[in-house]
């Protein structure tokens, strides 16, 4: 048995992301309850609200009603918000534009969030590095840490049932949306499904730099705001390979992973709150 959902795809300039995005969503399986999907494109200069307006007919074959929100402002946050303002399920499942799922989650996730305690879901994600050598190298040393691996990362996919909605009311204005939803929820609370997503990893060692940097003052500023909700943050599990023994296994992947964390803590001019590799 599942619950009905609204899936909610914040997107900015997405064009040649949204399109496989929705795709997936298409063929993905039925959940045996009410779905809609709502695209919340903000301050795009881009066709991303036209080639999400696309699918329109495909989704109302399907019977998930496919709304597109043209926002003038950029923003994820503001994005989310004039999503939850829109959608009509309590179940809410957030998919970044980027991500490309399997058929079985949104079923998957449908049937966790279908409990009356609150609850907090995501898939099991595969990192997509296809570009440089350096991104494929470090992506995968990245993908074997205990975060990637072990817990409920939620990055990129994660899904509330409407108690655990209530969590908090609107999206506070922070940079890590990821982050502050998963720790608003105990470690039992959260419940990791087989199904599996596909998730970019942003291409070239400057963008990646610029992308770390800006996810450590993320991680950074949810535990300076929110102390309370770095109680639930997951300890690295005692059964995790060390960092020495993972560097001996792939020392490639490890030496790319350790100079990205290096040019992190170089000085820097200071960038926008919201950076991109693209």
């Amino acid at each position: 048995m599942s619950v009905a959902c609204s899936i909610l795809i914040p997107a900015h300039n997405e064009v040649g992301y949204i399109e496989p995005c929705l795709e997936a969503l298409l063929v993905s399986d039925d959940l045996g309850a009410e779905v809609e999907v709502i695209v919340m494109a903000n301050g795009c200069s881009d066709s991303t609200v036209d080639a999400a307006r696309s699918y329109s007919d495909g989704f109302a074959a399907k019977g998930w009603p496919l709304t597109v929100l043209d926002l003038a402002q950029g923003g994820k946050m503001g994005a989310l918000n004039a999503g939850d303002v829109a959608a009509q399920h309590g179940a809410r499942i957030y998919v970044d534009a980027d991500v490309v799922v399997s058929p079985a989650l949104m079923a998957q996730l449908a049937d966790v969030l279908d409990a009356p305690e609150p609850r907090y879901a995501s898939g099991g994600p595969v990192v997509a590095a296809s570009g440089s050598l350096f991104t494929r190298v470090y992506a995968r040393f990245w993908a074997g840490l205990p975060f990637c691996t072990h817990g409920v990362p939620g990055f990129g996919v994660f899904a509330v049932n409407a108690e655990g909605r209530k969590r908090w009311a609107g999206f506070p204005d922070i940079i890590s949306d990821d982050t502050f939803v998963r720790l608003s929820f105990l470690p039992r609370e959260r419940h990791r499904v087989p199904a599996l997503y596909h998730w970019p990893m942003i291409e070239g060692a400057a963008p990646l730099v610029r992308v770390r940097r800006r996810q450590d003052i993320g991680v950074a500023e949810v535990k300076a705001l929110y102390p309370a909700l770095w109680a639930n943050h997951d300890e690295a599990p005692a059964d995790a390979p060390p960092i020495w023994l993972r560097a001996l296994r792939d020392p490639i992947g490890f030496a790319a992973y350790a100079a990205v964390a290096l040019a992190v803590r170089l000085p820097h001019r200071t960038q926008e709150r919201w950076a991109r590799g693209r």
